[in-house]
């Protein structure tokens, strides 16, 4: 599964509405077969690694990020079909297909048809690539990433606006695969008229996946931009995934609405001082409200900064 999750990985941000899930095949404890959805959304993983896997996926095991799905398409037949076709033993499933045309029903047709099948193997791992499709299935919004990248007292600037660079390279080149992984972009309207960011994708090979760019303000956007009134206007747009990148402010507003779902802090050995602070006033009443909120994902070393990857606790 840890294969099939790391397949899943390599589509995303170019699957459209549809989710990022990967496949591996094994027979005879040898892969066979391996895919992830392809840009666009079609075909689906199953699809593709049925197709490498050939007739030696009759009798194996396959190892999928997500639920197969059970409709029927115009494009194709649906996966659970193409799974009971190939007649594999065993069929293994991180994660249930919130989609009402799936929901259980994939399973469902696999075990009608004698095929073995066992969920939620490695689940919270596989949902991680699908977090965008997740988050609108169940909630009607995208999932939404905040970006601070602060000094070690949390400052974002010096008091006079001065920001470039905070974090050195290895950081800021982590920031852009972060980019190209979402499908929005959000700034501020202050860091927009101080900066007038690009909010391209500057690694190479990767260019052509700048994501789409939104302000947050209550005025006009810019050309090429989309206006965001308040936080929640990222539900009404087609996003799945959501990059909040720019200014206290917008941070804040974030925070203070309870979107935030995923947290990227990258900090810099340094002390600022007196400078602008990475967030405004979030709306916590009492200091225990700040508690209990975030769990740490993931952290690592970038150069001589560091990320920390925090996620929402939403039980």
């Amino acid at each position: 599964m840890g294969a099939a999750i790391a397949m899943a990985q390599r589509g995303v941000g170019l699957t459209g509405v549809n989710p990022s899930v990967g496949c591996v095949i094994v027979a005879g404890g040898r892969v066979v077969g391996r895919g992830c959805t392809a840009p666009g959304g079609r075909p689906h993983a199953e699809a593709v690694a049925l197709a490498q896997a050939g007739a030696a996926a009759a009798g194996a095991d396959v190892y999928v990020t997500l639920e197969p799905c059970a409709h029927a398409s115009l494009r194709g037949p649906s996966c659970a079909d193409l799974l009971v076709a190939a007649r594999p033993a065993r069929v293994v499933i991180a994660c249930r297909d919130p989609d009402p045309r799936t929901d259980g029903a994939g399973i469902a047709r696999l075990r009608a048809a004698g095929i073995a099948v066992s969920e939620g193997a490695c689940g919270a791992a596989a949902a991680r690539p699908m977090a965008g499709f997740l988050m609108r299935r169940r909630h009607g919004r995208p999932h939404v990433t905040l970006k601070l990248a602060t000094s070690l007292d949390g400052g974002i600037a010096l008091a006079s606006g001065e920001s470039r660079w905070i974090t050195g390279a290895a950081a800021r080149a982590h920031g852009h695969l972060e980019r190209a992984r979402a499908d929005l972009i959000v700034v501020g309207r202050g860091t927009l008229e101080a900066d007038w960011p690009s909010l391209d994708v500057r690694l190479a090979g990767l260019e052509a996946r700048s994501p789409a760019r939104a302000v947050l303000t209550r005025g006009a956007a810019p050309a090429g931009w989309t206006a965001l009134a308040d936080p929640r206007a990222v539900a009404a747009t087609e996003a799945s995934t959501v990059l909040v990148e720019g200014g206290a402010a917008a941070a804040a507003a974030f925070l203070a609405a309870g979107l935030v779902d995923r947290l990227l802090l990258y900090r810099a050995p340094i002390l600022i001082g007196a400078g602008r602070p990475a967030l405004g006033d979030i709306g916590l009443a009492t200091l225990a409200d700040a508690h209990g909120r975030w769990t740490l994902a993931d952290a690592r070393a970038l150069g001589s900064d560091r990320l920390e990857v925090y996620e929402r606790r939403r039980d």
